[in-house]
């Protein structure tokens, strides 16, 4: 027989299997915990920390990782942690270019983030990476949630062609040795272009009819850039 948990989250009592996190437990009776990096198909890995809540402890946990205790009492909307939350937007705000992060925006027009609060910090400049046929990257984009490269390793495709490159602010998605997307274990299956919630990862026809392009156009330019990468 499964073992149940018995907890509070924001004064609402909840039973849920052990094992069960605060996230999923709090969905379970209409409470929303914002996300970034989580997704419902991938490993959680609470790189983002929008998700903390505060459950008594020194630090605040970290909803998508962190399981139900029994007696738990879980508060997700408290001064605190809507501060934590906005500190997080702004620093993100303050880093890449979120302008094609829709769910990111919402989030920070729904905890009052200042975009320019942090204005002064350093930001984060990196090439677009235009070396394949099918989409660009754009790590000026890139919050480094970590689904591209879990969807690309043992949560879906197993191909293992993005891991993580540099360290500390410095730290981007990379692949080995630094090799063009043609030069990896990449299959383009597209999964990562699916999971990335800021435009990092972009399929290379979107990009093309942005910047103008036709059909036909786009077409032409796809077919040359293969044809001239099979004659490498």
């Amino acid at each position: 027989m499964t073992r149940t948990i018995t907890l509070t989250i924001d004064g609402q009592t909840v039973t849920v299997p052990q094992g069960t996190t605060i996230l999923d437990a709090a969905a379970q009776i209409g409470i929303d915990i914002p996300v970034i990096c989580y997704h419902p198909h991938l490993t959680a890995n609470g790189l983002c920390r929008i998700c903390s809540v505060d459950v008594g402890w020194r630090v605040q946990a970290a909803a998508c990782v962190t399981e139900c205790a029994e007696g738990m009492e879980v508060h997700t909307q408290t001064d605190s942690v809507r501060r934590g939350r906005r500190t997080i937007l702004e620093l993100l705000a303050s880093t890449v270019n979120l302008d094609e992060a829709p769910e990111i925006l919402a989030l920070m027009e729904a905890y009052q983030a200042d975009p320019e609060r942090l204005a002064f910090g350093a930001r984060r400049h990196t090439p677009i990476y235009d070396d394949n046929p099918f989409y660009l990257r754009d790590y000026n984009q890139c919050i480094n949630c970590w689904r591209c490269v879990q969807v690309c390793a043992d949560d879906a495709q197993f191909a293992y062609a993005l891991s993580f490159d540099g360290r500390g602010f410095h730290t981007t998605i990379g692949t080995f040795m630094g090799d063009g997307m043609l030069d990896t274990t990449c299959v383009f299956c597209g999964q990562c272009v699916g999971v990335c919630p800021t435009g990092a990862l972009k399929p290379k026809r979107e990009a093309l009819l942005e910047q103008g392009m036709n059909p036909d156009e786009i077409f032409f330019a796809t077919r040359m850039r293969k044809g001239a990468r099979s004659r490498e």
